[in-house]
């Protein structure tokens, strides 16, 4: 029986850098990871197959090129989604390759299996013909999180998709059937309809994407619409048929819909049942979500969560950091005692959009006044080179002394060009930031000077 500080359970983002965080500090560390490769669901079946289709429907698609050159590229024969993703695999077996060397780096002991806790400290990992127990001082759950299937859905029968599966679809579908507009909704609906195929989206809540400022959200549906997407919105599935290749739909609304495919995207539970963590003492909330404090620690004062497994936000890049910061917690490391208080979030849909900070609407409920920048790419040399004429880029400020409160960006390099926003956000910066510096020209990145005018201008109009 090996004896360690660290069990992490689980190789995805959150797994991977809790593991390395620990071990970097000499700590002695076991991954146990019950696929045959690193990575977890994000380099398998979730962010890097999805997010590499959507390139490949961008180069199919032509949207990159916008027409600038003369030349239309499209979809011109049956494919399945597989061969589509020829550069997928590659990119998953990289990605695979470069968490075992990171483990190995760091000198952390990988088993492959399935583990389960026996107690707080102790754990066994199951493999056909063989399993070891291991004990830990720590125990890191990272296991991530799998698609909702409601009952009304017949999952297994020809046609019916989740975000997992709807990547193993032998044929493109000559038309599909999202239903939920969630981010992962939206983005598959963008990828597809990229693809030339009639796509529609059925949601219950309205407006779009609610969480995003409105004027975001609104620009983005109108974008979507622009490639093709029929909305249903707000409505919902109340009957399914399938029958002789097609799937009938019946809408609250009283509608019907047939489609060749549909993808289900309501959700996601955690995947944190069948670990003994219940026994060991574990508290769960809604969808088997695990319930953590501000470190990410569990009720179990030893054992910690982080990523898909604890619920919201749910995304690859704050699932890293709370690993970080509960590792921090759990081996008293350094003073990282939270996450950053602001952090970005990143659409791929098509158009792209990124986000952090305030919106108006988050302004407006706490009653703070402020002032609204805005810059098009239409006016920017190199979105103009690039051909993305609705792209634009969206500052807020606190009117009182022009304090940056929230950056929005929709188009081209939109979850790369959010950073310069949110990291003026976290120092405090001010309009002057943006008026003082330099930018490359032509660069998206000059758009931030521009929108700032704006705001002045929209602040202090000449009389």
């Amino acid at each position: 029986m090996a004896h360690y500080d660290l069990v992490v359970i689980g190789s995805g983002p959150a797994g991977e850098k809790g593991a390395a965080q620990a071990a970097y500090f000499k700590k002695k560390v076991a991954m146990v990871e019950w696929r045959p490769v690193l990575g977890g669901a994000g380099g398998t079946t979730g962010t890097l197959p999805s997010k590499t289709l959507r390139e490949t429907a961008l180069y199919l698609s032509g949207f990159r090129q916008r027409g600038l050159f003369g030349v239309e590229m499209n979809l011109s024969h049956r494919a399945g989604v597989r061969d589509l993703l020829f550069r997928e695999r590659a990119v998953a077996h990289e990605e695979s390759v470069r968490v075992s060397q990171n483990m190995a780096s760091h000198k952390v002991e990988v088993f492959q299996g399935k583990g389960r806790l026996l107690d707080a400290h102790t754990l066994v990992v199951r493999r056909p013909g063989s399993e070891e127990t291991l004990t830990a001082d720590m125990v890191l759950v990272a296991t991530g999180s799998r698609p909702l299937h409601p009952p009304i859905f017949p999952f297994g029968a020809q046609g019916i998709f989740d975000s997992d599966t709807i990547l193993q679809m032998e044929e493109v579908p000559h038309s599909l059937v999202v239903v939920g507009g969630g981010v992962i909704g939206c983005e598959y609906a963008c990828t597809f309809a990229a693809l030339g195929i009639p796509v529609t989206l059925v949601e219950p809540r309205s407006p779009l994407l609610n969480f995003l400022d409105g004027e975001m959200s609104a620009r983005l549906k109108e974008r979507m619409e622009d490639l093709g997407i029929q909305f249903k919105l707000p409505d919902a599935v109340e009957g399914v048929e399938v029958e002789d290749g097609r799937i009938t739909l019946g809408l609250k609304s009283g509608a019907t819909l047939q489609a060749a495919a549909v993808l289900v995207a309501m959700g996601r539970a955690a995947n944190s049942r069948g670990l003994g963590l219940e026994e060991a003492g574990v508290a769960f909330g809604e969808r088997d979500r695990i319930i953590v404090d501000g470190h990410f620690q569990t009720s179990v004062p030893n054992i910690y969560a982080a990523g898909d497994v604890i619920g919201f936000p749910a995304l690859a890049s704050t699932a890293m950091e709370q690993a970080r910061v509960a590792m921090a917690h759990a081996f008293a490391l350094y003073p990282k005692e939270s996450l950053a208080p602001t952090l970005p979030y990143g659409l791929y849909t098509i158009p792209e959009l990124s986000t952090a900070g305030e919106t108006e609407e988050s302004l407006k409920k706490a009653g703070v006044p402020y002032v609204v920048g805005r810059a098009s790419y239409a006016t920017n040399a190199r979105g103009q080179i690039i051909g993305d004429g609705g792209g634009f880029l969206k500052l807020i400020f606190r009117r009182e002394d022009m304090k940056l409160l929230g950056v929005h960006v929709m188009g081209e390099s939109a979850s790369e060009l959010v950073h310069i926003g949110l990291t003026a956000i976290l120092l405090g910066g001010t309009a002057q930031l943006f008026i003082e510096t330099c930018y490359n020209y032509p660069t998206l990145s000059e758009t931030y000077k521009y929108a700032t005018y704006n705001a002045l201008a929209t602040r202090d109009p000449v009389s």
